[in-house]
């Protein structure tokens, strides 16, 4: 006798263990255990997408950041002087076009819309592959050249392997979804040496809600990464900035237009990006595993006239912070990164623009800083504080993640007697965003391709689907000159409550219900069907499933007739087709 069967008749009761994929898909335990191994994962591609940034820096440049060397020369090829610029991005672009062109689509541009968008409409399916191309193509981007940011490649590689990892346990879509979001959390964090800052994008950025589960889920994974970052790069702020101090309370009247100015920049670097994208989409018509190459030209050219913008530059934004920099030249740098982040991404170059949007809001804070010192000196203080603060505005600007651009700079600066400040530009700028634009950085690249984010999913699909596509067999209709008794026996076996009416051609006039019949019935009403016929709200094959479920709402059965013009029927409609749209796998279960 086993030892379970002795156990059973002495009345004891043995607890079942579940399966182990079980115990990992289902349970809380799980959860985590899969967030820090996300985290941890994470923060190793944190750190080895750093040290591809910084071997094809030193290969392309031959410095460890070239925006803040002065035109020098590269000290492999001296001869050339620094027009190795003209070469470098073309280089780079010969290899990394054809990698992504063939490997991983995705992994082209700024990445984190591919990652919402994944989120929000693929259930958290990012392919495997994206992390490996997307870490090369950014690397090389940004070493040789390309003025982008690092945040948006590694949330993108963050994202894919706990997408994989997830798909690997074979998890349900909602946890996948939180896991894509630990991912990106703990590649902010590592990077950044941000533990907070890397939650909090992920959430108000990537899943866009803040559920108690999933937010645990996330700081795990944020905290993991962060430890690992940690012990590579060591414990500091990210930018080693002096500390600042307010003089007088009048200040945040300025910090209101600080927010006014920086935020309305952060709306301009949107429209400046997306409008140079169009620009060289409508340009080149080679391949385009051959446009990195081809564009490199042009930004090698603008690297000429203005090193400052070679790679992501947080040199040249930490420089402007502690006032080495004049007024014109601030503001030549702020319009040169706008268009120099745009021209990257628009040839077909891979990564992020945080980075770029925290550098145009340091040079505009900054100059509006030195003016408004200039005019009132007394009270205000050094520029270098509302540069610093100008970073943050100029992120809510652009992203309109306002939580996360308070948490980012405090994390990356340290400085944390700018707080008050901080957050009266950083509402401000969003609200002025708000004004301006309907769309984010992220969110409009997006709606480009005609998917809101704003929207619930099913909201998105009612209003993408039209009503031909869920189309029902129509049910046999009433002929106009029917008498009531067979009208309403038909009408008690087509279990809709409602049929259509038709004439002796075919032609549609209109439906008859069954409590409209049946009252006539009772009333001994000699006449026919026809005289019954009422009209329900319109629907046609071109209408969408929105439009059909306010009419079915307002329909006085459970389905209404589709048309393909006026009078010409085509099909049915019913609450359950609409359902079926939304929940296709319910539908063939």
């Amino acid at each position: 006798m086993s030892s379970g069967e002795s156990a059973g008749k002495r009345g004891l009761v043995v607890p079942v263990r579940p399966p182990v994929g079980r115990w990992v898909r289902e349970s809380r335990a799980g959860l985590v255990g899969l967030a820090v191994l996300i985290g941890a994962g994470a923060g190793l591609g944190a750190v080895v997408f750093r040290w591809l940034i910084t071997t094809f820096t030193h290969v392309f440049s031959g410095h460890a950041d070239y925006s803040d060397a002065g035109r020098a020369a590269h000290p492999w090829f001296p001869a050339l002087g620094p027009w190795f610029l003209l070469l470098a991005p073309v280089l780079a672009g010969l290899v990394y076009g054809p990698l992504v062109y063939r490997f991983a689509p995705e992994a082209r541009g700024h990445g984190v819309p591919e990652v919402m968008y994944a989120v929000a409409e693929r259930g958290g399916r990012i392919p495997v592959q994206v992390s490996v191309v997307k870490a090369l193509a950014s690397a090389l981007t940004i070493g040789s050249g390309g003025s982008v940011g690092r945040e948006g490649p590694i949330v993108q590689i963050g994202s894919a392997l706990g997408s994989s990892l997830g798909r690997l346990a074979r998890l349900p879509e909602s946890r996948l979804r939180i896991l894509v979001a630990c991912g990106a959390a703990g590649g902010i964090a590592a990077t950044f040496n941000a533990p907070l800052a890397g939650p909090f994008f992920a959430m108000e950025l990537i899943l866009r809600d803040f559920a108690a589960e999933s937010f645990g889920a996330v700081v795990l994974a944020s905290v993991t990464a962060s430890v690992v970052g940690r012990a590579v790069f060591g414990n500091t702020p990210f930018l080693n900035l002096p500390p600042f101090s307010l003089r007088s309370p009048v200040e945040y009247l300025l910090f209101v237009a600080l927010g006014l100015v920086v935020g309305a920049c952060g709306v301009l670097f949107t429209r400046v990006l997306y409008w140079i994208e169009d620009l060289c989409d409508r340009l080149w018509r080679g391949p385009e595993w051959l446009r990195p190459a081809v564009g490199g030209v042009f930004l090698g050219g603008l690297l000429l006239l203005l090193p400052q913008m070679y790679g992501v530059g947080y040199p040249v934004l930490q420089n402007a912070v502690e006032g080495k920099y004049v007024f014109g030249f601030l503001l030549v740098l702020m319009l040169g990164k706008i268009v120099a982040t745009s021209l990257t991404i628009g040839i077909g170059g891979s990564g992020g623009v945080f980075a770029p949007s925290l550098f145009i809001g340091a040079m505009a804070g900054t100059a509006f800083g030195i003016g408004v010192h200039a005019w009132l000196p007394s009270v205000t203080a050094s520029p270098g504080v509302y540069g610093l603060i100008g970073m943050g505005a100029a992120f809510a600007g652009s992203a309109r993640a306002p939580i996360t651009a308070v948490i980012v700079l405090f994390e990356l600066t340290g400085q944390y007697t700018v707080i008050l400040p901080m957050l009266t530009a950083i509402v401000i700028a969003t609200a002025i965003s708000r004004a301006l634009s309907r769309d984010t950085i992220y969110t409009l690249k997006l709606r480009r391709r005609g998917i809101d984010l704003d929207k619930h999913p099913s909201a998105r699909r009612l209003a993408d689907t039209k009503v031909s596509a869920v189309t029902e067999p129509l049910p046999e209709p009433l002929r106009d000159d029917l008498p009531l008794e067979p009208a309403a026996h038909a009408l008690a076996l087509s279990g809709h409550g409602i049929l259509p009416v038709v004439d002796d051609e075919g032609r549609y006039q209109g439906c008859a219900t069954a409590r409209a019949v049946a009252e006539a019935v009772a009333d001994d009403h000699e006449g026919r069907v026809g005289d019954l016929a009422e009209l329900p709200p319109l629907v046609t094959a071109d209408s969408t499933l929105a439009d059909a479920l306010d009419a079915l709402a307002q329909a006085p059965g459970t389905g209404l007739p589709v048309l393909t013009g006026k009078d010409e029927l085509t099909g049915w409609i019913t609450h359950q087709s609409v359902l079926s749209a939304l929940e296709p796998a319910a539908a063939g279960r």
